[in-house]
């Protein structure tokens, strides 16, 4: 497994850069798998899992990069952002997929798992995001 590296940004996160390449998404939920222990929230690794995966497979399929970065960080307390950058300028748009389609389900998957996501268009590229809300804790720890 890559150390997972932390960003130099104001809040806590991990980054990295890997190549287009479909091992590069095992890493990622790892990355993010990762991140969500070192935080304590490792219960909310399978929907992060999924989101990293989804997005990460998006990039790897549809843009023709040859390398995209990867970001989880934690916003909020009770926020996960999970951001996933490339050098295509092609729009994320949510595909119609058949009853026996084998792909074309990702971006629905990742509006179901998240609370929100979207992209951003860049002069280099673009960025597609999406937000995970954790539970509310109380005092104990325990979900309320």
């Amino acid at each position: 497994m890559t150390a997972v590296r932390a960003s130099g940004t104001d809040v806590p996160s991990y980054t990295e850069t890997w190549d287009c390449a479909p091992e590069s998404a095992a890493k990622a939920r790892r990355l993010v798998a990762a991140a969500l222990s070192l935080w304590g929230i490792a219960e909310q690794a399978e929907a992060g899992v999924l989101v990293a995966s989804e997005l990460v497979a998006n990039a790897i399929t549809h843009s023709s990069c040859r390398r995209f970065r990867i970001r989880v960080s934690r916003p909020g307390n009770r926020t996960v952002k999970i951001i996933v950058s490339d050098t295509s300028r092609k729009i994320p748009s949510p595909s119609e997929a058949g009853p026996d389609s084998e792909s074309g389900r990702g971006l629905h998957l990742v509006a179901l798992m998240s609370t929100k996501w979207g992209y951003e268009l860049k002069g280099w590229g673009k960025i597609v995001w999406a937000e995970l809300e954790l539970p509310e804790q109380s005092d104990s720890g325990v979900e309320s």
